[in-house]
């Protein structure tokens, strides 16, 4: 099979397209290099089913090439970080809407299996966990510049299944709940990294507000096996589907058990959202996901424990700062009890 990646130097799409290629799959990446990195594919370089493409998703010439070659599309480019959200709110609108749209348009045409990433985010203000699919999204108001990334999520989800309820494309949405992992970076605000950071430092763990917001952190390996599952079934087209961990913690929970997993003796410190963000920024005070649909339609449902999802980014940072970062971690699928030719790159930048 034959699998495009947008977004494919991303965190995520570094570790779908891994997994992957070690299956025997052919994979072509395209990245703008906005948010993703060449540090997270450069150990892919050894395999001559890898051909990637540094180009932006306005490249529709490039698109649709590459999505006539392709079996399926995994659409995963995206704004990310509540940090980038918050200081680019019109490259996030832009970015998020205008590419979905050039992805769905292409993929129409050829009639080719699209999955579409989109976030917990989407779920909003709303109180009611855990979030189940069917449920409300309660946003906040358009002057809180905070909810535009949300806002452009849910119309990227409106938008695929629009192309499937009206021209026929087979499409999959999956809603990601704080996927972590090795080589996910803290540089756009993502919590665990900048804990395991500051932590490795010495330096103060920076928690936002009074740190009782709580989260539920997915190992990067669940969401992977998750997708792949999905795409892998019929019964998931036209379908929008959480995929998280369960595992709820409270940020400052989360930075105490940073701290312990690495021995660390940094204080933690609390800081304002005004001061962290902007002035009224709002936050969701709950996150966790219901997974009842994911193991319904796959078998499969995230359950590596939030302790070993820490010491696997821990290991990864501190190999990192001593020179000897591994270039690949294990991608083998976590266990559910439910059950071309040379390297091919464009650079036009």
């Amino acid at each position: 099979m034959v699998y495009l990646i947008t977004g494919g130097a991303g965190f995520i799409g570094s570790h779908l397209a891994e997994r992957l290629l070690e299956r025997g799959d052919t994979v072509l990446l395209m990245d703008n290099l906005s948010t993703g990195s060449m540090e997270n594919i450069r150990h892919l370089k050894k395999y001559d089913r890898m051909h990637y493409f540094l180009e932006p998703l306005e490249n529709r010439h490039l698109l649709a090439e590459l999505v006539d070659e392709s079996d399926v599309i995994l659409h995963l480019a995206a704004a990310v970080g509540v940090k980038l959200i918050v200081e680019s709110p019109v490259r996030t609108i832009e970015t998020n809407v205008n590419g979905t749209q050039s992805v769905l348009e292409a993929a129409a045409r050829k009639r080719k299996l699209v999955f579409t990433a989109s976030t917990s985010e989407v779920y909003g203000k709303n109180t009611n966990v855990p979030f189940h699919e069917d449920a409300d999204l309660v946003l906040g108001p358009t002057t809180k510049g905070r909810w535009s990334y949300a806002a452009s999520k849910a119309l990227d989800e409106f938008l695929a299944l629009s192309y499937w309820k009206e021209k026929g494309l087979p499409v999959v949405v999956a809603r990601f709940f704080n996927t972590v992992g090795p080589r996910q970076t803290g540089r756009y605000g993502m919590v665990l990294p900048n804990f395991v950071g500051q932590a490795l430092e010495g330096a103060p763990l920076t928690v936002y507000g009074n740190g009782q917001q709580s989260r539920c952190f997915c190992d990067v390996r669940d969401a992977v096996e998750g997708l792949l599952r999905l795409i892998g079934t019929d019964k998931a087209i036209g379908e929008v589907v959480n995929i998280g961990n369960d595992e709820e913690v409270t940020i400052e929970g989360l930075a105490r058990m940073v701290k312990e997993r690495t021995g660390s003796s940094s204080p933690i410190e609390y800081i304002p959202y005004d001061q962290a963000y902007e002035p009224g920024f709002e936050d969701m005070f709950r996150r966790v996901p219901s997974v009842a649909k994911l193991e319904r339609l796959t078998g499969f449902r995230p359950r590596t424990p939030l302790a070993q999802i820490i010491d696997r980014v821990v290991s990864y940072q501190s190999e990192k700062r001593a020179g000897a970062a591994p270039l690949a971690f294990d991608m083998a699928p976590v266990k559910s009890d439910g059950g071309a030719q040379a390297e091919h790159v464009r650079s036009r930048t």
